[in-house]
Parts: structure tokens; sequence; C-alpha cells
């Protein structure tokens, strides 16, 4: 039970540390693969970008969650195919902005 209750506000207090900070909104460049794409203005979007430091407020795009590029190898993705802006070093997969499907 500490141990929950430990992992929680060190949680809490990194996520606090973090500046908000809006992500710009640019062409979609990096072929993802994601779990899930919600509006911005979803809970579910809302929070990971809080984990993040992101305030997507005023922003009306689509957003992927647990995302992952798509290889030169092929697309073998069994969830949503989507172009995004996603820049996996600033976010690590969790959020991409502006996502577009990928059509055949």
């Amino acid at each position: 039970m500490f141990s929950k209750l430990f992992a929680t506000a060190v949680f809490i207090t990194l996520a606090a540390a973090i500046p908000n900070t809006t992500p710009p909104v640019t062409t979609p460049t990096s072929d993802q693969c994601c779990n899930s794409v919600v509006p911005s203005s979803s809970a579910a979007a809302s929070a990971v970008a809080a984990l993040l430091g992101l305030d997507l407020t005023g922003l009306n795009v689509p957003v992927g969650l647990s995302c992952s590029p798509i290889t030169v190898g092929g697309n073998n993705c069994g969830s949503t195919s989507v172009v995004c802006d996603a820049p996996d070093k600033e976010w690590g997969g969790l959020i991409a902005i502006n996502c577009i499907p990928i059509t055949a």
C-alpha cells in the first residue's frame, strides 16, 4: 500500500513540475500505428497530454494515443494506421498530434 501511495505522490509531483506547453500543429509526416485516435478535447487525450506537460486547450485536431512508428517493412498495424505529427523523442509514443487516417 505504501509503495502505491509513494509512486502516486512521485508521479503527481513530476506531472506538476512539468510546465504546460501547447504543442505546435504542423503538417503530419510520420506514419503511426495508434491504439486509438480521439478528439483533442477528449478526457483521454487531456489526461495523457497533462502527463507530458502538454496543453491541448483550443486545439481541434485528432490525437493518437499509444502510437508506434510504422516501419518501411510494411504496415502490420492491428490498430489504427494514421499519419501524424509524432516526435517520439519528445512524447515517447504516448501521444501524437494531428492524426489523419492512412488510406490505401
